[in-house]
């Protein structure tokens, strides 16, 4: 069994692409190197990134297939899904042959769990895009800490810059260490830790208590539904949630 590592970008997932058809090869598996825990019975083969290849394949991908199959495979990537780099490639596989109707072969298993890890993703997107408090500290810049399932800071990103263009803010992933930093132009991503979080500013602490003091009293007991509340909001989410605090 034949079994592809990259370092774990995108561009060593490319990389990896490219060098199974370079080298006339069909591997197994595509896989990051980060906890790889190796089979007795595998021969693996480990890729440098290389970014003019990666790009290549980039390339490749918008012209022979569609600029959608670009964002599925890139969402699929953000899924950190064990497999995900073994199901992009055997989708890819099949998309240089069928083109832009890829996506609806849905009975291709890879097509089929492309779709799947998508959909996910864009569940998760569209919640958070909805459960986001910041909260202001010192400095005047607005702080989100946020945990979510996939890699998904940087798809948050444009959507806060738009809709609040006027302010410095920072969505903070603590689960891997990343943050969304924006100056009122433009955002980035970079690492960052909880180590420098400034303080919450004295008003904010007001409006925290006065919001969860809202949320209180603005609950009626009888009416009170905990598994809807959980579907809508999942229990995972309430650990950065003001009024769960």
């Amino acid at each position: 069994m034949l079994v592809y590592v990259y370092d774990g970008s995108f561009e060593g997932l490319l990389t990896s692409v490219f060098e199974a058809y370079y080298r006339r090869q069909e591997p197994s598996a595509i896989i990051r190197a980060e906890g790889l825990q190796q089979d007795i019975l595998a021969r693996y083969v480990y890729i440098a990134t290389d970014p003019v290849r990666s790009e290549r394949v980039y390339t490749a991908i918008w012209k022979k297939i569609s600029v959608e199959a670009l964002r599925n495979i890139y969402y699929v990537f953000l899924s950190e899904d064990p497999g995900a780099g073994t199901v992009i490639y055997r989708y890819l596989r099949l998309g240089w042959k069928m083109g832009r109707r890829v996506d609806l072969h849905l009975s291709d298993e890879a097509v089929f769990r492309v779709m799947d890890i998508n959909r996910r993703v864009e569940c998760e997107l569209h919640r958070l895009m909805g459960f986001v408090r910041f909260r202001q500290v010192e400095g005047g810049i607005f702080y989100s800490p946020v945990s979510p399932d996939n890699n998904i800071v940087e798809l948050l990103a444009p959507h806060f810059a738009e809709r609040l263009p006027d302010q410095n803010w920072i969505i903070h992933d603590v689960k891997r260490g990343l943050a969304a930093l924006y100056n009122r132009r433009t955002w980035i991503i970079s690492e960052f830790t909880t180590g420098e979080i400034p303080g919450n500013t004295e008003e904010e602490k007001q409006y925290a208590g006065l919001w969860k003091e809202f949320f209180n009293i603005s609950a009626i007991p009888y009416r009170t539904n905990p598994k809807l509340q959980r579907q809508l909001m999942p229990r995972r989410y309430w650990e950065h949630m003001t009024e769960k605090q």
